[in-house]
């Protein structure tokens, strides 16, 4: 090793200067010119937007903008395709480097199976409510000859009756059946005439049947309140449905109510 000889200060003085710079460029030779080189300093990529796409769609993609993947989720979303992204971080557009990982969530191929809420008594609205919370959909809305008026009667899905408890897939639509307030059962067509009207509603409460339109008009031979005409639409001679209705004529003007 040659060892720097010096006669003066001021050799010692160029020979520390020369160190100092010596030192200098490689310091910042490292940090700002190998450093930035080897780390691909200052070289970012736009992160695709993978939302959407299948699988095979989005290695492509990942490939083509130099990055990578790992499947960090798998979920079940039923009105998705089986197996295409869901979501992914870093978001798109995000400005990253190269070599980046890309962490997705996937759709399931196979959705998970769920018990069948209790829908029998509800409204619709109500079921619809009980499904949407459980994951399910409703589907086609039936009307059946039930006196239950409105009200959920039965449910079907993938073409088979299903009770609560029963297992189902995520996802399935789920048809209803609410009664129409009519029964395929015949009752005895009541006969109305001659009654008071509050008598009236009463009768046609306790036998299922409704009151339906009341005409007021005068009539010298009854007492004002009093039925002296009956209609019904739905019946069949002196038979009647339950849930059918009546309708009335009243002796009045209708300020006797």
């Amino acid at each position: 090793m040659a060892i720097i000889s010096t006669k003066s200060k001021k050799d010692l003085y160029l020979h520390v200067a020369i160190l100092v710079t010596l030192f200098l460029v490689l310091f910042f030779g490292f940090f700002f010119v190998y450093l930035p080189w080897s780390t691909h300093h200052g070289e970012t990529i736009k992160v695709p937007n993978l939302k959407g796409m299948s699988m095979d769609k989005m290695e492509e993609s990942v490939d083509e903008n130099n990055l990578e993947f790992e499947i960090a989720d798998c979920t079940f979303v039923a009105d998705k395709p089986p197996l295409t992204i869901l979501s992914q971080y870093p978001l798109p557009n995000s400005l990253v480097k190269s070599g980046r990982k890309i962490y997705i969530t996937i759709n399931s191929e196979t959705p998970p199976t769920i018990s069948m809420p209790n829908l029998i008594g509800l409204s619709v609205r109500s079921a619809e409510q009980q499904l949407i919370i459980a994951g399910l959909k409703k589907g086609v809305v039936h009307q059946v000859n039930d006196p239950r008026l409105k009200e959920v009667i039965d449910m079907q899905a993938l073409g088979r009756k299903i009770t609560a408890g029963s297992s189902i897939p995520k996802g399935t639509e789920v048809d209803l059946y609410i009664g129409n307030g009519t029964s395929d059962s015949e009752i005895e067509l009541p006969d109305l005439i001659g009654k008071p009207l509050d008598e009236v509603t009463i009768i046609l409460a306790g036998m299922n049947l409704k009151l339906g339109h009341v005409t007021y008009e005068a009539n010298s031979d009854l007492e004002a309140g009093t039925v002296f005409k009956q209609t019904c639409s739905t019946c069949d001679g002196t038979s009647i449905h339950p849930g059918d209705t009546i309708d009335v004529w009243v002796v009045g003007d209708g300020n006797n109510e």
